[in-house]
């Protein structure tokens, strides 16, 4: 839950209301906007109810309980326990701890205050009346009933800022017959469903898109035509806004991507280059467990990396061979470890992740109900874990123990970083780790050094997807300046259709397969920085016919590159992105900004593919100007990778 509005001293008179009240009382509390799994909510809570109001409503499901091991049969059972015990067996109480919440009833409180506790949805009001008595005074109405909610007193200031922040959500027009009265109107209820039903349904909402774009362009763009003009169609049907008008509005909704690329200073004035030929490549078997063997001498340290890693890239991995090699890719195995060393780190890191789920398992339900962060995550987790890759074995049926990894994961990932927590979309990078590691404290351990990548991607202020778009569209224009004028021409060339390529590196349009294929690929750091940037342009570049000979407009593309999804062929992409980062690195004048993107300026030029052998370095505290994937962080030298072309 977060906070939009708070503002205390806000009052109800209960004897004008209630002719059993006393008539002195005065019940003194807090108002405040919050979102709610992205549904905005307004709540009124007297100082004297220290009840969350989550509370008020009775839960489908304990959301603190955790599934315990004896729920799935006994043969898989059996086999979690052998896992578990494989690690140090004094930790192994902490996997039988469960702590569940007492059902929650609707029942009176025993203070008279806490009946007087309101909460209802943004969407569910029909109007506010404003009034003056000496103070200003709020009556609201809801749509399905025609009684009015108490009267809220504004003793001491604040009722406009409270109406100027709810139009942030809703649009207050005065009534026509009365000029204190208020009629609130939202987005339609497609525009404004949760996040749970956008995954479900694969809708996109553009009120939705508006307040948190990187959670709501997961759920897909497939019916994006009807509700952009549905968000902006009046009365009459024949009076819809253009589809530039709409694209003006996407241009709004991430701050600090409207740039004129031309006038922007910093920029780096070039004219059109001839990149040549692309270079034709081939791609060759995936690594096999043999071949994995070869490269380990007898006390187990991996030996000619460099050569590992090229391999790795051209072809990817076995199956049988991707549960070790992984945790040497993500760097939770150094490359020049021995056996005997790998299994000291593995026991130091089973400790050190256990003590972290620990301080989870054991806050009790009390502890909880005054810690609305902890509660909020845990909501988010249990949501997002019984929506990811259920189809797959792996995590399919009821009470799968599955689930129960991947729950406790994130969570424990929330004692790991508290000042990213947990978001939406983090759980789709988890499921693929898992399901190759089989293994929970292996997968804790991939899964944080993976974060450590993809970490601006899910902070708050969205930096890292910001400036990925930003080098995307510097590297299509020098690709293909024709196809990139066309996709301006069309309001798209901000390239917001390929925010969920980029959010959770292309989980949700390749099947999982070719997901483990291409993240095995990207973790080999060749053959350049932010190659998944080079694979969004391969798929650009084999629909670009398409789009341009069809004519394809704002929202036509839009639709178009959200129907890719499960229809790409993984290996004919990656062959292509190799090709155009080998015609990009032969170009003799060639743009500083695009090697900055690349990382060209820091590798040997006469290598196809370079790497140092080495695993990345742990992320620290104050992360550098420069993270693990090539973001630019926001600095004063933030405009040297910008690029402008004139044709």
């Amino acid at each position: 839950m977060k906070v939009l509005f708070e503002h205390e001293g806000v009052f109800i008179h209960p004897g004008s209301e209630d002719e059993g009240s006393e008539q002195d009382l005065l019940i003194s509390g807090s108002l405040r906007i919050v979102d709610k799994d992205a549904e905005i909510m307004v709540e009124y809570r007297p100082v004297d109810d220290a009840v969350d109001p989550s509370n008020m409503l009775c839960a489908g499901k304990d959301s603190s309980s955790v599934m315990e091991w004896d729920q799935c049969s006994g043969e898989k059972s059996q086999q979690l326990l052998e896992t578990q015990l494989s690690y140090e067996t004094e930790w192994d109480m902490i996997n039988a701890v469960s702590f569940r919440k007492k059902p929650c009833t609707n029942g009176e409180s025993d203070h008279e205050r806490s009946r007087w506790a309101l909460t209802f949805s943004v969407s569910d009001l029909r109007s506010i009346t404003v009034k003056e008595e000496g103070w200003t005074f709020l009556v609201f109405r809801l749509k399905e009933s025609s009684a009015s909610l108490p009267a809220l007193h504004f003793h001491q200031g604040g009722s406009t800022e409270f109406l100027d922040s709810l139009r942030r959500f809703a649009l207050l027009s005065e009534a026509p017959d009365d000029e204190t009265c208020l009629l609130v109107s939202t987005p339609n209820k497609a525009l404004s469903q949760s996040f749970e039903n956008l995954l479900d349904d694969n809708n996109f909402g553009l009120q939705k898109f508006r307040k948190d774009p990187y959670v709501t362009t997961l759920g897909g763009f497939s019916k994006v035509t009807n509700y952009i003009y549905d968000a902006f169609r009046g009365t009459e049907e024949q009076h819809q806004r253009p589809p530039e008008e709409v694209a003006d509005l996407l241009g709004e909704v991430i701050p600090g991507l409207e740039i004129n690329q031309q006038e922007e200073p910093g920029f780096e004035v070039i004219t059109r280059i001839d990149l040549g030929a692309r270079p034709q490549v081939t791609r060759r078997e995936p690594l096999s467990p043999d071949d994995w063997t070869k490269h380990q001498d007898p006390e187990g340290r991996m030996s000619d990396v460099t050569h590992l890693k090229q391999v790795i890239f051209k072809g990817g991995l076995c199956h049988a061979v991707r549960k070790e090699a992984w945790k040497f890719l993500l760097g939770y195995f150094p490359w020049e470890s021995t056996m005997e060393e790998r299994k000291v780190l593995q026991r130091s890191k089973t400790d050190e992740y256990f003590r972290m789920k620990l301080q989870w398992k054991s806050v009790s339900e009390e502890q909880e109900r005054r810690n609305s962060r902890l509660r909020d995550y845990r909501s988010l987790i249990e949501k997002d874990v019984n929506r990811t890759d259920r189809t797959n074995r792996f995590y399919e049926g009821i009470d799968n123990p599955g689930l129960v990894l991947l729950h406790d994961i994130l969570m424990t990932y929330c004692m790991y970083d508290f000042d990213l927590g947990y978001v939406q979309g983090m759980s789709d990078l988890l499921s693929p780790i898992l399901f190759v590691m089989e293994n929970e404290v292996d997968a804790f351990w991939c899964f944080v050094s993976f974060m450590d990548q993809m970490h601006h991607n899910f902070e708050e202020q969205m930096q890292g997807m910001k400036t990925q778009l930003i080098q995307l569209s510097t590297l299509l224009r020098l690709l293909d300046l024709s196809f990139w004028n066309y996709l301006e021409s069309q309001d798209s060339g901000y390239l917001y259709f390929c925010f969920r390529w980029l959010l959770i590196r292309f989980k949700r349009e390749l099947s999982f397969q070719d997901v483990l294929r291409l993240w095995e690929v990207m973790w080999t750091g060749l053959p350049c920085q932010n190659f998944h940037l080079l694979v969004c342009c391969a798929i650009l570049d084999s629909e670009k016919q398409k789009i341009m000979e069809e004519n394809y407009g704002f929202n036509e593309i839009l639709k178009h590159i959200n129907e890719l999804s499960m229809k790409l062929d993984i290996e004919e992409i990656l062959q292509k992105a190799e090709g155009i980062s080998l015609q990009i690195r032969s170009c003799k004048e060639m743009p500083h900004s695009i090697s900055v993107i690349l990382g060209f300026d820091t590798q040997d030029c006469g290598s196809d593919l370079t790497d140092s052998g080495s695993p990345p370095p742990p992320r620290p505290t104050q992360r550098p100007d420069a993270c693990s994937n090539g973001h630019l962080r926001e600095t004063s030298s933030h405009n040297s990778c910008k690029v402008a072309f004139i044709s």
